[in-house]
């Protein structure tokens, strides 16, 4: 070995206290993030504790061109899809089942605000802004036109009628249904019940925003509302609205916001509003107006669907899949032990450390992006991370056999560690990144369970690497200065006999 080669393998030699300090504050800062965050339990995905499953079934709305196809319903899931992502449930499926006109959405989302979910990504989201042409009391039998000569503009006898039949003091007539036809003139109730109205046909549509946004009121810190802003088409379209109805008299100065074909607000327009941003406000919870901005930003969906079938899924099954998943993970990980012991003997402790910190790690970081993230452990990512224990498992072997292929050549055990290392290391990286590879394109194109084996795979795959290099490298480098290892005892692992070099020879007669 030259000069240069020598005085860089001594310098490599002294830092591994160093590499294993580090390690240490590592794991030091992220449980101090575990306790901060009160991250107390990995969070279950919905084959392992249970949840909510419901069936959407869709239909034509009333007065609608549309058809239910196959281009509709795969739009459908991926806004439904959108709104359950925004809302920072992992592990969730959404997915169109069945074929023609009868195709169905299945959601399924775990834990117990699977029902608050499936609620909320059942919305159409149909928004509509139109004038108020009449507005009174929820049990209201006449308006006020059948008692006047002139009318106003855009009632007539059959909105009438309906207008005195509704009773919006019912339950049954403050369900959203979205089936309100944008073109006509309709009367609807207000979502809480409180008054009714006729209603002038739309003029300014949901297609017309370009962003939505939950705000509190900042004057008094209580109040939320949805912010609104519209596209350059939007933006036109509302300005001519309230540009209009500013010199109207009451209700016909008012604009109502229709959602689902129920009215969320109707507030007066005092003056033209041209700058292309509205506000919906409605004594909304900050949940309230999280959810609403969260269905709206991603626009309606293109049919009407009724609700079917909701299961709930058993947690009690899940619990069994749990401990069946776990017992495979403990047993192949005893096997990797054993295994190692066995035939690296006192070197096989090194693998029993790293795959132990590796362990730490995987939890914590399990812990950590549960809060963070919303991330969900499946019987898919305990798979996962089963066939990452064969990886970890994998690259301990390459670096072991490197260093004892280094002794039989004649090196020192000190200097075998760090020739080995810089021979093995690249084979390692290479090995690791292919399956890193691997699992991110089954993440990318995936869905449902598969994405969680993916994520899984990949995680604990980067953290191998990190151990390998923090961790089992320093360890070896700090155990070929030890007297046991270094002088070949027949339990180190690098006993002549353990490295086939002497073999047994047969005594003569």
């Amino acid at each position: 070995m030259s000069t240069s080669a020598q005085s860089r393998t001594v310098r490599t030699a002294t830092r591994p206290g160093r590499s294993l300090a580090i390690l240490a504050l590592v794991l030091v800062a992220l449980s101090a993030a575990v306790f901060i965050q009160g991250a107390t339990s990995v969070k279950l995905g919905l084959d392992l504790r249970g949840g909510t499953s419901v069936t959407l079934q869709p239909r034509i709305a009333a007065g609608s061109t549309g058809k239910v196809t196959s281009a509709a319903i795969d739009q459908a899931v991926a806004i439904i899809r959108q709104r359950v992502n925004s809302l920072g449930v992992a592990e969730s499926e959404v997915t169109a089942q069945g074929s023609g006109v009868n195709r169905q959405i299945i959601i399924s989302v775990p834990g117990a605000a699977g029902r608050r979910v499936v609620e909320l990504v059942g919305q159409t989201a149909e928004l509509r802004f139109r004038q108020v042409l009449v507005s009174g009391a929820p049990g209201a039998t006449a308006t006020p036109s059948t008692a006047t000569a002139t009318p106003p503009t855009g009632v007539s006898a059959e909105l009438n009628t309906k207008y005195a039949t509704l009773d919006c003091t019912k339950a049954s007539n403050l369900q959203g249904t979205g089936t309100d036809n944008a073109k006509e003139a309709i009367v609807a109730c207000d979502r809480t019940g409180s008054g009714k109205y006729i209603l002038a046909p739309a003029e300014v549509l949901g297609l017309d925003i370009s962003k939505a946004s939950a705000a509190i009121n900042q004057a008094t810190g209580a109040g939320w509302y949805v912010l609104l802003n519209f596209n350059n088409n939007g933006t036109k379209k509302f300005g001519d609205l309230t540009t209009r109805v500013t010199t109207l008299a009451p209700p016909q100065n008012e604009v109502a916001i229709v959602l689902d074909g129920l009215v969320v607000s109707a507030p007066r327009i005092n003056e033209a509003i041209t700058a292309g941003s509205a506000e919906i406000t409605g004594s909304f919870t900050q949940l309230e107006a999280t959810d609403l901005a969260n269905v709206l930003k991603y626009g309606a969906l293109p049919l009407a669907f009724d609700r079917g079938e909701v299961v709930q899924v058993s947690p009690t099954l899940g619990a069994d899949q749990l401990r069946g998943g776990l017992l495979a993970g403990f047993i192949g990980l005893f096997l990797v032990l054993l295994y190692s012991l066995l035939y690296y003997r006192g070197l096989g402790a090194v693998s029993v450390g790293s795959l132990l910190v590796a362990g730490v790690l995987v939890y914590l970081m399990f812990l950590l992006l549960g809060a963070w993230i919303g991330f969900t452990l499946t019987l898919a990512g305990i798979a996962g991370a089963i066939v990452a224990i064969g990886i970890t498992a994998d690259s301990f072997i390459v670096y072991f056999e490197r260093i004892r292929d280094e002794v039989r050549d004649g090196r020192s055990l000190r200097s075998a560690v760090e020739t080995g290392w810089h021979r093995a290391r690249r084979t390692i990286i290479v090995a690791d990144f292919v399956s890193i590879i691997a699992a991110a394109l089954l993440y990318i194109f995936a869905v449902g369970g598969v994405r969680g084996f993916a994520f899984t795979l990949g995680l604990t795959t980067v953290i191998d690497l990190i151990v390998v290099f923090s961790f089992t490298k320093p360890l070896v480098t700090i155990l070929a200065r030890v007297h046991f290892y270094s002088s070949g005892h027949p339990l180190s692992g690098f006993s002549p006999q353990s490295l086939g070099v002497i073999t047994s020879t047969p005594k003569e007669a």
